[in-house]
């Protein structure tokens, strides 16, 4: 069972202090120990510059944002034997291990795990999750998969960041593209995401659709170039190599760019912890069609904020899609009621505000 009197406590922004700052002595650690950018990465980044304006927080590892500070191995290990303690974050195993080494050598820290996966862990990671002190999940299905207690902090995106463009038909023009809208799919390209049915999808419609273009962005990994060359060749062969776009891994202000671009968002995952860009497409008033993977059930309000489909399935995506790229206005309206759930629901500030919640009750 989840602490669901914790939980609705701190959606509900109770009047108790989330976090007091204590002048020069660090109470956070959130680590990114991954050589690799991922969405892992990406969620951490948002929302640690949040939490270092409610709590001393430093950053430990790869890809450090701007707004908090940066960690380095010397203030590691002058940490040792330090009577406060230190709460240690973890989100992926490797974080686990590290802080669990570290503590058994002296270190005093609390240990807490972010969990997002939808699935039955492996017998390391229920090891590690045993020994952390507390636990987060991203949804209720996260924290099912936990057996034992976890406090439910649903991801968040930055509002001020992912905005709606003030004139979509100019920024889609930016892109020098065939046609008035876009249509988007962004992560990285390969099965587990979807990219597959994304094109399959868009070789059917994109043919009936002539004001439309569509955009794939995500990084290609070594072990996805021959995943990533049998879609080319499928998008050549239905010849249309002007209006899919591929663009590989792009810088974030970039990425940004093309959500702005987008009159409709894709998400095609087979299997997802949360699904990020499905609230940041929503984020900036973009129309949603989801697979049922990751967040989307909870994100998404069927037939108002999103329409949700079955995962794997490419004529079920085109069939959702196609009403939206026949009728833009309609995928307006959509997006704008999908910002407007971000708002009320998804916001970085809640998320926030929520984790630095479940670092008070571990100080």
């Amino acid at each position: 069972m989840l602490n669901v009197a914790y939980r609705n406590c701190v959606e509900m922004e109770c009047s108790v202090p989330i976090a007091d700052k204590t002048a020069g002595k660090l109470q956070v650690i959130i680590t990114n120990l991954h050589w690799r950018y991922s969405g892992v990465t990406a969620t951490n980044r948002m929302v640690a510059p949040k939490i270092a304006g409610m709590i001393d927080a430093a950053w430990l590892g790869s890809d450090a944002p701007d707004g908090i500070r940066r960690m380095g191995v010397g203030e590691l290990l002058s940490l040792w034997m330090r009577r406060a303690p230190v709460i240690w974050h973890a989100r992926r195993n490797n974080e686990m291990i590290v802080g669990v080494l570290l503590r058994a050598l002296g270190w005093p820290l609390k240990l807490l795990f972010t969990s997002a996966a939808q699935r039955h862990h492996s017998w390391i990671t229920r090891w590690l999750i045993r020994r952390m002190d507390a636990i987060i999940a991203t949804s209720d299905v996260s924290a099912s998969y936990l057996k034992r207690d976890a406090t439910v902090v649903t991801h968040g995106v930055d509002t001020e960041r992912y905005v709606p463009p003030a004139d979509r038909a100019a920024a889609f023009a930016e892109a020098k593209l065939p046609g008035r809208y876009a249509i988007g799919c962004f992560g990285r390209v390969r099965a587990q995401k979807g990219t597959d049915l994304f094109v399959d999808a868009m070789c059917a419609l994109l043919p009936r659709y002539p004001d439309f273009s569509a955009v794939i962005v995500g990084a290609i990994t070594p072990d996805q170039i021959g995943f990533a060359n049998e879609l080319r060749k499928k998008i050549a062969d239905a010849g249309l190599q002007d209006r899919i776009l591929i663009t590989g891994e792009l810088p974030i202000e970039e990425v940004e760019r093309w959500y702005r671009r987008l009159t409709i968002y894709a998400f095609t995952s087979r299997n997802e912890g949360f699904g990020l860009t499905l609230i940041e497409a929503m984020s900036v008033g973009a129309a949603l069609v989801a697979t049922r993977a990751g967040a989307a059930e909870l994100a998404v309000e069927q037939g108002v904020t999103g329409t949700l489909v079955p995962t794997g399935d490419a004529d079920a995506l085109a069939n959702a899609l196609e009403p939206l790229m026949r009728d833009p206005d309609a995928a307006a309206a959509m997006g704008q009621r999908g910002r407007q759930r971000v708002l009320e629901r998804f916001s970085l500030d809640a998320e926030a505000r929520n984790i630095a919640a479940v670092y008070r009750r571990l100080i």
